[in-house]
C-alpha cells in the first residue's frame, strides 16, 4: 500500500526481516515485501517446515515499543472470538538492536487475496453473497467485544468534527471497531480482515461508515455497503461515526494522496446528509 521508505530505513527493516528470519527458522518467499507508513513494518510471504505463512515485522523506538499498536494484533488474537474471520497469529517474537526495538508477528497462510491495493475503492469487486453476510456478522460480533481499547479518542472527536465538517458534537455512543476499516484491510473472496493494530472503542458503527465513505467513488459497491449494514448505518447513533471519518479524511486531504481524491466526494456528501445537523 505504501512506497519504500528512504534507503537506510529500508537497510534496517530488510535486516531485521533476515535476522528474524534466520532465528524462527523461516525462508523468505518475497520477492518484493510489502511496506508499511514511512518503513514501520515490512510483511510478505516465508515458509517453514510447518508450511507457509505470512511474516510481519514492525520497528519502534525501544521507548515506543508497547501500547495499543504494538499489542494491537497479539491482543487480537487472544480476545476476539473466531467468528471474526482474520489470519490466525502463531508466534511473535521480539528482540532490539541499534537502538530500535522489533517485534516479529508470524501467521498462519491465508487464500484470500486483498481486495485494494488503495484503502480506497476504485473498482467495484465482485464479492459473493457470502462475503457480504460475513461481513454483517463480523461487526455485529466486534461490536460486542468488551474492550478497555480506544480507537478513537474522544478528544479528537470533539475537535475534529466541529474543525472540519462544521457540526456540533452531542452524545457520542460507543462500540468496539477494528478502526481501519478500509478495501485494503479486507481479503476475499472469503472475507478476511487484516491489520488488527488499531482496534477498540470507537463510536457506534465506526468501521460501517468508513466502509462506506471509502467506497463513494463506486457507487454500485457504497449502496451494496449501505444495504448490507443498513441496521447500524441507518440509525441515529451511527451520525457521530459518519462524521469523525469526514473530519479524518477532510483533515489528511493535503498531506495523503488518497485522501485527497476522497475529499470532493467525502464534502458532498457531508453537505447532502449533515446539512441541517450543522
Amino acid at each position: 500500500m505504501f512506497s519504500a521508505p528512504d534507503d537506510a530505513t529500508a537497510r534496517r527493516m530488510r535486516t531485521a526481516r533476515a535476522f528474524v528470519c534466520t532465528t524462527l527458522t523461516l525462508i523468505d518467499l518475497a520477492a518484493e515485501p510489502i511496506w508499511g507508513y514511512a518503513g514501520r513494518t515490512l510483511s510478505g510471504a516465508v515458509t517453514s517446515a510447518q508450511g507457509t505463512g505470512w511474516l510481519r515485522v514492525v520497528s519502534g523506538r525501544p521507548d515506543k515499543a508497547h501500547g495499543k499498536l504494538w499489542d494491537g494484533p497479539k491482543t487480537a488474537q487472544e480476545l476476539l472470538p473466531p467468528v471474526i474471520p482474520r489470519p490466525v497469529l502463531d508466534d511473535v517474537h521480539d528482540w532490539q538492536a541499534a537502538g530500535w526495538a522489533y517485534r516479529a508477528e508470524l501467521y498462519q497462510h491465508t487464500d484470500a487475496t486483498v481486495i485494494a491495493r488503495s484503502p480506497v475503492l476504485e473498482h467495484d469487486p465482485a464479492l459473493p453473497k457470502a462475503w457480504w453476510a460475513g461481513l454483517r456478522t463480523a461487526l455485529d460480533s466486534l461490536a460486542k467485544v468488551h474492550t478497555e481499547r480506544i480507537a478513537v479518542r474522544e478528544e479528537y472527536i470533539r475537535r475534529a468534527v466541529p474543525e472540519y465538517t462544521g457540526c456540533d458534537v452531542g452524545q457520542i455512543e460507543w462500540s468496539t471497531a477494528h478502526g481501519d476499516f478500509h478495501w485494503s484491510n479486507l481479503g476475499g473472496p472469503d472475507l478476511t480482515i487484516l491489520d488488527w493494530e488499531g482496534w477498540g472503542q470507537a463510536p457506534v458503527a465506526f468501521d460501517a461508515a468508513q466502509l462506506y465513505l471509502y467506497s463513494l467513488h463506486t457507487p454500485a459497491t457504497a449502496a451494496r455497503v449501505r444495504q448490507t449494514l443498513a441496521h447500524i448505518l441507518d440509525t441515529p447513533a451511527a451520525r457521530m461515526a459518519e462524521l469523525t471519518i469526514c473530519a479524518q479524511v477532510l483533515q489528511a486531504a493535503d498531506r495523503t494522496p488518497f485522501y485527497k481524491e476522497l475529499a470532493g466526494p467525502v464534502k458532498e456528501y457531508l453537505d447532502a446528509t449533515h446539512e441541517r445537523m450543522r
